[in-house]
C-alpha cells in the first residue's frame, strides 16, 4: 500500500474519533470536571503549605498552585492518553474493527488516526486547565509561548500514553482486563512522580524510582516553562526524552498492528 493510502487512512480513523468526542457533550464536560476538581479543590487546600519557608524553598514557588498546575496538565495528558485505547476494543465487539482491517489501509494508519485524535482532544483539555489556571492567578513566567510549548509537550506525552494504551488495547480482548492493567499502571507513575510534590521531599528509593518515571521527564520542562523561563538544557532535555520513548514505543506499536493479531 502507498502512503496515499496510508494518510487517506489515517484521516478517515481521525474524522471518525473526532467526531465522536464533539458528539458525547458529557464526555467533554468530564473530561475538563477532573482536572477543575483537582485545581479549586487539592490545589486550594495546599495553598497554605507555602506559608513555611522550608516548604517554599523546596517547591521553589510561594504559590502551590503554580507547582501544581504544570502537573495537572501533564496528568491530564497521562489519563486522556492511556485511556484512549479502550475504543479499539469496542470497535472489535461492534464489528467495526473487522472493516478497518478489510479496507485497503494500512493497519499502522488506524493506530495513527486513533492516537492523532487522542492528541488534539489532550491539548483541547490542558488549554482549559491553562486557561482556569490563569484566572486562578497562575501566570507562565515564559508567556503564551511558554504555554504552546507546554501543550506542545503535553500532546507529546499523551502520545507516548496513548501508544502504550493501543498496544495493550490491541492484546487483550475485554475493557474490564484493559482498566486493571491500566490501574496498576498510573498510580504507581503519578504517585512516584513530580506532577504534585517536589522530587526533593521525597524519601530516597521514591526519588530514585521517579528518576525513570516518564512523568517526571515530562513535568520538569513545564514547569520549567512555567516558573523558571526558557532553561533550554531542561526542555530540550526533557523533549529528547521523551521524543525517544515515543519513536520506540511507535515501532512497537507498529508491529504489533501490521505483524499481529487485532481480532
Amino acid at each position: 500500500m502507498d502512503l496515499r493510502s496510508g494518510l487517506r487512512g489515517t484521516y478517515f480513523v481521525f474524522w471518525r474519533e473526532m467526531k465522536r468526542f464533539t458528539n458525547q457533550r458529557l464526555r467533554i464536560m468530564m473530561s475538563v470536571v477532573q482536572p477543575v476538581v483537582w485545581l479549586v479543590l487539592m490545589g486550594n487546600m495546599m495553598t497554605r503549605l507555602t506559608d513555611n519557608p522550608f516548604t517554599a524553598e523546596v517547591l521553589g514557588v510561594d504559590n502551590y498552585l503554580v507547582f501544581m498546575v504544570p502537573g495537572v496538565m501533564i496528568m491530564t495528558s497521562l489519563f486522556a492518553g492511556v485511556y484512549g485505547g479502550i475504543s479499539i476494543i469496542w470497535d472489535r465487539r461492534l464489528g467495526f474493527l473487522v472493516k478497518l482491517l478489510s479496507a485497503p489501509i494500512p493497519r499502522y494508519s488506524i493506530a495513527l488516526g486513533k492516537m492523532s485524535a487522542l492528541i488534539l482532544q489532550t491539548m483541547f483539555q490542558v488549554s482549559i486547565i491553562a486557561v482556569l489556571g490563569g484566572l486562578m492567578g497562575v501566570r507562565f513566567v515564559t508567556g503564551v509561548g511558554g504555554i504552546m510549548a507546554a501543550l506542545l509537550f503535553c500532546g507529546l506525552f499523551s502520545a507516548i500514553m496513548s501508544s502504550i494504551s493501543l498496544f495493550l488495547s490491541a492484546s487483550v480482548k475485554t475493557p474490564e482486563t484493559l482498566f486493571a492493567i491500566i490501574n496498576f499502571l498510573t498510580m504507581p507513575l503519578v504517585f512516584t512522580s513530580n506532577a504534585l510534590f517536589p522530587t526533593g521531599a521525597m524519601p530516597s528509593w521514591i526519588q530514585l524510582i521517579s528518576r525513570f518515571n516518564p512523568i517526571t521527564y515530562a513535568v520538569a520542562p513545564v514547569r520549567t516553562l512555567a516558573v523558571s523561563g526558557w532553561d533550554m538544557e531542561m526542555i530540550l532535555s526533557g523533549a529528547g526524552i521523551l521524543l525517544i520513548m515515543f519513536l520506540v514505543l511507535q515501532g512497537v506499536v507498529y508491529f504489533r498492528f501490521e505483524r499481529g493479531s487485532l481480532l
